[in-house]
């Protein structure tokens, strides 16, 4: 008997993989939603690439829906993204388009599988970022869609939005995350002030058993300071 049944998208990459890891370890049922398999998945359902945004939309839901058997999630968290540096001088579609493909659609996504798939109560977990609640002239595309994300939660978790009863929505805010690749590309950087991949997995944990659930609609800054995380809602 499983203790409940969770979706990560994004369960491929770095803290994708963590989330997954750290369900399975806790006795879940935990699909995984990617561009590549996560062997370590209960179901690993691999997105076409070259899809356009409703068809991935229409075969991510589809798919998840098949695996599940008439059973409903506790919780669908989207991990997704990635990053991009630059100004509006070189490549800002190009940039922006990257960007809004790996973080919006994402995103919305998760959130149509949630309006189909997610029990009543259950948890949407999004991924915004805390540099794009202002402006980010080094990173415009990055900040363009994960503002988007931001407003994507708001509207989640207000009335009429589609999803289940009672369900709890929140955007994770990290500043930078632990990752491999992050302390490959700055290995002198200051770690403690960097959030753990397995402590943001565990935040996720909680709110999806019900413990110390945040307001839905949150936006929610992970500041980590000498290797403490704390979580601090957005105005």
């Amino acid at each position: 008997m499983s203790a409940g049944r969770v979706v990560i998208y994004g369960g491929k990459g770095a803290l994708g993989s963590a989330c997954v890891d750290h369900f399975k370890a806790n006795n879940y049922w935990v699909g995984s939603i990617d561009l590549s398999e996560n062997e370590k998945a209960d179901v690993s359902i691999v997105v076409p690439r070259d899809a356009n945004w409703p068809d991935q939309e229409s075969a991510v839901v589809s798919k998840v829906g098949d695996s599940l058997n008439g059973q409903k999630l506790d919780a669908v968290i989207c991990v997704a993204g990635g990053w991009a540096g630059g100004n509006a001088e070189k490549d800002l579609a190009k940039n922006a388009d990257l960007m809004w493909r790996q973080s919006v659609w994402t995103s919305s996504i998760s959130a149509a599988v949630a309006a189909h798939h997610l029990k009543d109560g259950g948890l949407l977990a999004l991924t915004g970022a805390k540099p794009a609640l202002e402006g980010t002239p080094g990173m415009i595309g990055y900040g363009m869609a994960k503002a988007a994300v931001h407003q994507l939660t708001r509207s989640l978790g207000a009335e009429k939005s589609g999803l289940p009863t009672g369900s709890l929505v929140v955007s994770i805010l990290p500043v930078t995350l632990d990752t491999p690749m992050n302390r490959k590309w700055m290995p002198k950087a200051d770690f403690g002030t960097w959030t753990p991949l397995t402590e943001v997995a565990q935040l996720f944990d909680k709110w999806t058993k019900n413990e110390e659930r945040p307001k839905t609609g949150s936006l929610l800054q992970l500041i980590t300071k000498n290797g403490i995380t704390e979580l601090i809602a957005a105005e």
